[in-house]
């Protein structure tokens, strides 16, 4: 033929290897149909499973197929949902062909013409595209599929271009049939089985020429499948022209129910049909002839010889199917080749006339019963490989790396006899071990048997016999069988994924006739609840007899996590290190990894965290993931549910019911990553919470709590299984799944979920479920408040609304029945699929919305502010959740990485709001006294007059800038809510409390701030007299003085300087002589004070008063404080239930420590009035009694009246007495005469310039920069400094926040290595605090650098404020004018001594020009003696100078609440100061804290972390001496948060401290040393840091 040439090329075989063929050069049909289906690019490198499970925008797409190219994708996705109505696929042009007549037009013509057939593709080109055009794997999801849908599956498949066809044998060996032939119809017995191992009698239906009967329509009638098995010409698309599907042998099965009135065969068949005629396509026919029981062949016109026919060596027997209607049909040719074949009638079927389809159909089903009830030629599809070999046809699964799997797999399954006999010695890590480590590590979270012994030794001993088990499970070694099995998973990719499919092949293989049986034992005796011990025997037979892919991969984990107890440089230990990432490549493959080991009931978390992190490797930085989880009552058909929605393959067959929970990974496509926001999707499946009645023989309800709990905290979405059936079962599985919702509300989690309802078929389902609806809602209202109850939160949650938002009508879902009939001939319901299909677009849409804000299509938590985790955040959650769900209190237990980090993150943002906040607070304050000491000065620039307004206006003016701030923190604290990232969801339960916080914050300050501006004001006031008084004597001597000059000018005689002095002198005395000076009058401070105090006790009552009136204020606070107590000496109590008992004494008097530590933080306040050298004001002491009030608020004790009055008496005593020597040195310093007497020196020398007429321009500008200016930027510098230095200590990381400070005082402690410093923390934990802030603060500076670079700055830009003054005024009428213009224009930055420019002022005659150039160079020389001085002088100088102390602020940023733990005395680690709850990252031995037991006198060993869940009991004043559980902490302490150890190596820190300083605690504390645990003398100090790191989540 002209233009075509053959020559041999590479073209890939199923598998993806090449193989040489002869192929045409011109395009073929093959590569045309490919190019047209979009698929041309997956023929060499294979379509994956991974690929076609991805989930991409086509997910969740409900547009019909636009083009050709979308065909294929769109059997996928309806074939992957297992929909029915997959084959039925027409793209939107061909729909639309029917449409394209214009409104009115009407061509008769067009009646008979025949639809365009151009744009149309055969339903069989498509299957046999894909199956060409995909890997092995993917070729058993598309025949399982199929099968359930009841389609024909491909048994050989051709490739046009090669000429050749394939047995698809590994394709189908993932079918699974289950079916009762007619000799178990009356056991009820069935069988079970790979149907490629199924010997079956085989019938082949085969074409030979053109046909006028459609061989398939009439098998589908044979069938009886009312959704046609096999595709026909009267079929959507089937009438289309094959293009590369002719030479496609399919096959189906015929199985019975056992119901005679329903089978169609009573014995199973399996039946093949061969598309295109068999003249040309004679390997398959051979093929048939040799395997078939019978072949059916069709035909409308036999030639005369009907060689294919007569010579062919036929082991089957020959029938043959004619039309008698056909034009074409020849009776004598058919009496001629059933001659020559020696057919009986029997063997020939025509249809004649008179017969009807009905009726043709009924003689061909009797003959393909005759077959299979007399046929001895039965045949497995396994068999069949044999003839394909001996003809020449390929086998897919004969390829190497299908076969070394084979191999390999068959190497460790054929040892396999006796399951529980196999299990015990080849995999021995799992069983009884593994149980026995799993119930110690619960009871080392719980501490149930610890009775009277020592919480921390028998933590010890726990410890010990864990790493013994550990040790044991060592000394087994590896067994042959994981040799082998790690060794082949170890193989490149997809030998191993081979290798693991066959595994699961044989291992399913060899349970399904045991298990079969054992499960439908178990399910009739579920339905009779009085065969219990029956069921629980059953159930255990169950259990031992598993044995899975799982089992494999469970003894990897135990073998790994037992390596890691020995040695790092075992060379065991580091061969096994690869372990992990073999997992995750798996998890990556698309194998579920087993996450709960559903036997033990117990996580290996060491396992399961190595292999997430080392997926987490592979994949970064696309780690992102969302996960999906099911939940329900078992065999309701969750793993169906799953394999529907997502087309994966958790095991569902009669032998592989799922235990505990398996997690496997979907790909998110690269364009729909942004839409889901991951990408990956997490589904987890999970065995069935069982029914309580079943749960009772086992014990598994709390099993099924921890499994629903784990689950829930691990889901974005819980997809929840409930049948409305069983009101007793439904309101049981309810309240484990509610419990866990309910426990995920109080930990920070929101998952959501969605209620699903199966077998509900009617369309009005919906509807008619109002009621069910209602029930439902009734029911999670009522489990809500058990559930609540039993976590004690019965307040908070009345209703499942309370838990999360829930409406009915959108939160449920009615799925119908999985079968369209009766199976095992029922194809999968096709209203199953588009439900189960609805429900995972809604619930991929709802996991797009997770970070959004608007509502979701499911039922949804109106705002869920969540991102989707990482996956070593998941692996996080994975520990955290389930050492929580270890302890019996999960709520009061559970601690989390991700929670901690969210809460730090929020912690340090709040802090850095906060100094913001108070940072331009105290800018504006200083601001503020900068206005109201230049009020009505010259440099005030305010058109105020009066002082008390002007007053107002600041107040005005400081509510305007509070409720700015105020808002932008509640708005930043908003937004930090809503922002997408940081798992800010986690902390919501966090929002109150910093809110208020921020509320409290704005009270505070606005309180200083009024405090400061008022108390400025007023002294201010106070001196105005003194400054008239003052400025009115200044002018008396500058009179005199002027008028000394006239006289001594009028003398006209030369005078000396000494006669000059003289009549200076002179004239001075006599000057002031008149002058009316009268002694400054000093008020009692006493007086104030003592009112100030009454005022703070009179709310206290009648006897507060009553004590106050008994001491005079002046006799108080001479003597140190000391408080001794009334009565018995203060215990606490500490006992064991029913056994021994001791008493924990408290030497010290907390009373004591409390108010000492008040006393010198009043003490602080007091000096720190003092050396700023200001007058008293009533607002000193009142800030005293606040701090007091606040203090004893949050002290760690009870107090008294008689205890606050008496304190409160010694404070403001000692205060009164200073502040009143305070105001006396005020009065002093700025008493007239005193000024003027220091002015004297000053006016003389001026007279002296005067008198000799001197140019006094470059001395007078010296003076006004020194006396005037300098004094002003020194304040100036000083005012603004302390505020520069707390920024400067912020940028350390240590300062961020409270925990970040507490961490690093530890880690310095522990590196300094100093006992007395332990001592010093722990005895005097806030002076240590100050102490160490002090020393950070001096160490940062020490240098000089740092700090003169900001004094340096601070000097420039007051420099430059006043430079920019001179030029700015203009020449006035006098040099008075000038300055004070000059004064003026600095009245917002600096103040400027009205005492020195009064004094400046007099007999000042300076040139305003030459004086404006004196000044700017007299301001540069004192920027620079300046600059240098301030740079000279000591750091302590500066710190006392300054007005905001960095030292106080600081400490107040990391004191927080400064609440302690009430056993250990740990402080308050919680952000904001009005948080609701306290909590510390890291508790202590109560020995450290000087409790000792009474009667030995030794120290302590217990932690309060551990106390709190044990059964141990305590006493104490705050309770009455009633005893107390530990446990129920709570009730007496309801603010303080005390959770368990993190981890059981959480509190090494503190253990390591201890045991090192044993004997010096006991010495320090006049005790005997404690009885330390063995363990902790083993801890290191490099395990104490880490210790240290993970309780306070430090990376």
């Amino acid at each position: 033929m002209e233009g075509w040439r053959l020559k041999r090329a590479s073209v890939p075989n199923i598998e993806g290897e090449k193989e040489e063929v002869r192929t045409s050069t011109s395009g073929t049909n093959l590569k045309m149909l490919l190019e047209d289906l979009g698929l041309d690019q997956f023929y060499r490198d294979k379509l994956s499973l991974s690929k076609i499970l991805e989930i991409n925008e086509k997910t969740i797409n409900d547009e019909p197929p636009k083009c050709k190219s979308d065909l294929s994708w769109h059997f996928l996705k309806k074939l992957k949902m297992v929909n029915v109505t997959a084959r039925q696929i027409r793209s939107v042009s061909m729909s639309n062909q029917d449409d394209e007549l214009e409104p009115g037009e009407f061509n008769f013509d067009d009646l008979l013409a025949s639809p365009n057939k151009d744009d149309s593709v055969n339903p069989l080109d498509i299957i046999t595209a894909l199956f060409l055009c995909s890997d092995g794997f993917v070729h058993q999801e598309l025949a399982l599929k199929m099968s359930m849908c009841q389609f024909s599956v491909p048994l050989l498949l051709p490739n046009c271009d090669t000429n050749r066809c394939t047995l698809m044998l590994w394709a189908m060996r993932d079918i699974v049939k289950k079916y009762r032939p007619s000799d178990l119809s009356e056991s009820k017995g069935f069988i079970e089985e790979r149907i490629v191992l199924s010997e079956l009698p085989f019938v082949s239906f085969v074409r030979l020429g053109e046909c006028s009967l459609s061989k398939s329509e009439m098998l589908n009638k044979l069938l009886n499948n009312p959704d046609d098995t096999f595709v026909h010409r009267d079929m959507d698309g089937g009438d289309s022209p094959r293009r590369i599907s002719n030479g496609l042998t399919e096959m189906t099965w015929y199985l019975p129910c056992g119901n005679k009135n329903m089978d169609i065969f009573s014995e199973p068949v399996a039946i093949a049909n061969l598309r295109g005629d068999i003249a040309s396509f004679d390997t398959q026919f051979s093929f048939l002839c040799q395997t078939s029981a019978a072949v059916f062949v069709f035909f409308d016109q036999l030639d005369s010889e009907c060689e294919l026919l007569t010579n062919k060596n036929h082991k089957s027997q020959i029938f043959l199917v004619g039309n008698q209607q056909s034009k074409n049909f020849r009776f004598d040719l058919v009496k001629k080749l059933a001659t020559s074949l020696a057919l009986t009638q029997n063997n020939i079927l025509i249809k004649t006339k008179q017969t009807n389809g009905a009726d043709f159909v009924k003689l061909l089903r009797k003959r393909v019963g005759d077959v299979i009830n007399n046929s001895q030629s039965k045949m497995s599809v396994e068999q069949m490989a044999d003839v394909a070999h001996e003809l020449g046809i390929r086998v897919d699964e004969d390829f190497s790396k299908c076969q070394t799997g084979k191999m390999k797999a068959d190497e460790i399954t054929a040892e396999i006899k006796d399951i529980m006999k196999y299990k015990k010695d080849q995999l021995p890590l799992q069983g009884q071990i593994w149980k026995e480590l799993t119930c110690l590590e619960k009871e080392e979270f719980r501490l149930r048997k610890v009775g009277s012994e020592n919480i921390e030794n028998y933590k010890c001993k726990l410890q010990s016999e864990r790493k013994k088990l550990r040790k044991k499970q060592n000394a087994y070694g590896m067994s042959r069988a994981m040799t082998s099995f790690i060794s082949a998973i170890s193989s490149p990719h997809r030998e191993r994924c081979y290798f693991l499919k066959w595994m699961q092949i044989n291992l399913d293989n060899l349970s399904q006739i045991k298990f079969s049986d054992l499960r439908e034992l178990y399910k009739e005796k579920c339905k009779d609840s009085e065969n219990k011990e029956e069921i629980k025997e059953i159930d255990k037979q169950l259990s031992s007899s598993s044995l899975g892919l799982e089992h494999f991969f469970r003894e990897m984990g135990q073998i790994y996590e037992a390596s890691l107890y020995l040695p790092e440089t075992d060379p065991s230990r580091q061969q096994l290190q690869h372990l992990p990432k073999l997992c995750a490549q798996l998890l990556l493959d698309g194998f579920p990894l087993e996450l709960v080991d559903g036997d033990a009931s117990n996580i290996p978390l060491r396992w399961v965290s190595d292999v997430l992190s080392q997926l987490n490797d592979l994949v970064s930085p696309k780690n992102k993931i969302r996960v999906v989880t099911v939940l329900g009552v078992q065999s309701t058909g969750k793993s169906t549910l799953l394999n529907t929605m997502f087309g994966v393959q958790f095991a569902v067959s009669s032998g592989r019911c799922t235990r505990g929970a398996f997690m496997l990974l979907i790909k998110v496509n690269e364009d729909f990553k942004k839409v889901l926001n991951c990408d990956f999707v997490m589904i987890i499946d999970t065995e069935g919470l069982k029914s309580p009645e079943l749960a009772q023989l086992d014990n598994s309800h709390e099993h099924d709590n921890e499994l629903a709990t784990l689950v829930v905290g691990l889901s974005d979405i819980t997809i929840i299984n409930i049948a409305m059936q069983n009101l007793t079962e439904m309101k049981d599985i309810l309240q484990i799944v509610v419990h866990a919702f309910l426990r995920m509300k109080e930990v920070g989690k929101k998952p959501q979920c969605q209620f699903f309802h199966q077998n509900v078929s009617e369309v009005s389902a919906h509807e008619k479920n109002l009621r069910d609806r209602k029930l439902l809602l009734e029911q999670l209202n009522e489990m809500t408040q058990a559930a609540a109850k039993m976590e004690k939160r019965e307040e908070k949650y009345k209703s499942f609304t309370d838990v999360m938002e829930y409406n009915p009508d959108t939160g449920n879902c009615y799925i119908p029945g999985l079968w369209n009939g009766n199976p095992p001939m029922a194809p999968v319901n096709a209203g199953y699929s588009e439900t189960v299909y609805e429900l995972k677009k809604n619930i991929i849409q709802q996991l797009g919305k997770c970070g959004s804000t608007s509502n979701n299509i499911i039922q949804q938590l109106g705002k869920y502010e969540s991102t989707s985790n990482n996956i070593l955040e998941f692996s996080k959650w994975i520990t955290s959740l389930w050492n929580a769900i270890k302890h019996e209190n999960f709520i009061f237990s559970f601690r989390n990485s991700l929670v901690a980090d969210a809460y730090m993150r929020l912690c340090t943002e709040y802090n850095k709001w906060e100094w913001e906040f108070k940072k331009e607070m105290y800018t504006w304050v200083t601001n503020a006294e900068t206005r109201i000491s230049n009020f009505g000065t010259v440099a005030a620039k305010s058109e105020i007059s009066d002082m008390n307004e002007f007053i107002t206006e600041l107040k005005s003016e400081a509510i305007t800038e509070l409720t700015k701030w105020e808002t932008k923190i509640l708005e930043n604290l908003k937004k930090y809510f809503d922002q997408p990232e940081g798992h800010v969801y986690l902390v919501e339960g966090y929002r109150e409390d910093f809110s208020n916080s921020i509320k409290s914050l704005r009270r505070q300050t606005e309180r200083s701030v009024f405090n400061q501006i008022t108390t400025t004001a007023d002294i201010k006031e106070g001196l105005k007299e003194l400054d008239k008084i003052r400025a009115t004597y200044t002018e008396k001597i500058e009179k005199a003085v002027c008028a000394l000059i006239d006289k001594c000018r009028k003398k006209k005689v030369k005078m000396t300087d000494r006669e000059l002095d003289e009549n200076f002198d002179k004239m001075w005395t006599e000057t002031l002589r008149t002058l009316a000076f009268s002694e400054q009058q000093t008020s009692n401070i006493f007086t104030s004070v003592s009112h100030q105090l009454q005022t703070n006790l009179s709310p206290k009552g009648s006897h507060a008063c009553e004590l106050l009136s008994k001491k005079n204020l002046k006799d108080c606070g001479l003597e140190p404080f000391t408080y001794k107590p009334k009565g018995l000496r203060e215990k606490i109590k500490h006992k064991v239930t029913g056994l021994y008992q001791w008493f924990m004494n408290v030497p010290t008097n907390p009373r004591q420590e409390t108010a000492d530590s008040i006393i010198s933080f009043c003490n602080d306040f007091i000096s720190d009035k003092v050396k700023r050298k200001t007058n008293y004001h009533d607002t000193y002491i009142q800030e005293i009694l606040h701090i007091i009030d606040e203090k004893l608020s949050n002290a760690k004790v009870d107090t008294d009246i008689e205890f606050e009055v008496s304190l409160k008496q010694h404070i403001c005593g000692s205060a009164a007495r200073t502040f009143q020597k305070m105001h006396e040195d005020f009065i002093q310093e700025n008493d007239p005469y005193k000024c003027l007497q220091k002015n004297k020196n000053k006016f003389c020398a001026d007279f002296k310039d005067v008198f000799y007429k001197r140019d006094q321009c470059q001395k007078k500008a010296e003076e006004f920069t020194n006396q005037c200016l300098k004094p002003a930027v020194e304040d100036f510098i000083y005012r603004s400094l302390g505020l520069n230095i707390i920024d400067e200590m912020l940028t350390g990381e240590e300062f961020s926040t409270r925990m970040s400070f507490q961490y690093s005082v530890l880690m310095d402690l522990i590196s300094r290595n100093e006992f007395e410093r332990y001592l010093y923390y722990i005895c005097s934990y806030e002076d240590y605090l100050k102490s160490q802030i002090s020393d950070r603060i001096k160490k940062h500076f020490s240098d000089g650098s740092i700090l003169g670079e900001i004094e340096d700055r601070h000097l420039e830009s007051s420099i430059s404020s006043i430079n920019g003054a001179i030029k700015k005024t203009t020449a006035t009428d006098s040099l008075k004018t000038f300055v004070e213009e000059i004064c003026k224009e600095l009245g917002d930055k600096l103040v400027i001594s009205q005492n020195a420019l009064g004094a400046f002022l007099v007999l000042n005659n300076a040139d305003q020009k030459q004086f404006a150039h004196w000044l700017t160079v007299s301001v540069k020389d004192m920027a620079e003696a300046l600059g240098t001085d301030i740079q000279n002088r000591p750091f302590e100088t500066k710190l006392s100078h300054l007005h905001v102390k960095p030292h106080v602020e600081l400490f107040n940023r990391v004191i927080g609440c400064g609440q302690q733990c009430p056993f250990c005395a740990v402080p308050c680690d919680a952000g904001g100061k009005l948080h609701t709850e306290h909590f510390a990252s890291l508790h202590r031995p109560q020995g450290l804290g000087e409790h000792r037991w009474e009667g030995t006198e030794q120290l302590m060993t217990d932690i309060c972390s551990s106390l709190v869940v044990s059964e141990k009991i305590f006493c104490c004043s705050a309770i009455k001496d009633e005893w107390h559980l530990y446990k129920n902490y709570k009730e007496i302490y309801p603010h303080w948060d005390i959770r368990p150890d993190v981890s059981l190596e959480a509190s090494d820190y503190w253990k390591y401290v201890m045991a090192k300083y044993n004997q010096e605690f006991a010495k320090a504390y006049m005790a005997k040393p404690a009885d330390i645990p063995p363990a902790w003398n083993n801890i290191t100090e490099q395990q104490a840091k880490e210790s240290l790191k993970e309780s306070f989540n430090i990376k």
